[in-house]
């Protein structure tokens, strides 16, 4: 558990306090087949908003799951946008294109992609690179 933690604070931003706390609430990461049951758990989902051909811009978070893991997320991905600058790009992005609630839309987004970072350093083991875990 110690290696892991340290793999996490290699991320610019991420302390001893996030890290562990991150992984307190994730547990064993073998317990997720993907990085998506990471998010669903953690409760970082939308749910569908359709009708027919209409699909809804404005969706709200499922927001079942680990509420703990939900805030470690979101406030591990406020402080990891400030300083990595793929990460602030990405959430500057999501920011502009965003109609009602810019940051906290973007702030949410920003997590769900950071889920993946953390889901791919854990599984590897290997420690932060933002070449190679640059967010889409």
């Amino acid at each position: 558990m110690q290696a892991f933690r340290q793999t996490l604070t290699t991320i610019p931003g991420i302390g001893p306090v996030y890290g562990a706390g991150l992984l307190a609430e994730i547990g064993p990461i073998e317990r997720f087949p993907s990085e998506n049951a990471l998010a669903k758990y953690a409760g970082l989902t939308w749910r569908p908003h359709q009708s027919g051909n209409f699909d809804a811009d404005i969706r709200p978070l499922t927001r079942t799951g680990n509420v703990y893991l939900r805030y470690y997320f979101i406030e591990a991905a406020e402080r990891v946008r400030v300083r990595d600058p793929q990460f602030k790009a990405f959430y500057e992005k999501k920011y502009h294109e965003a109609t009602h609630h810019a940051h906290k839309r973007a702030l949410v987004l920003t997590a769900r992609q950071w889920v993946g970072v953390v889901y791919g350093m854990l599984t590897r083991g290997q420690i932060y690179d933002e070449r190679k875990l640059m967010p889409h």
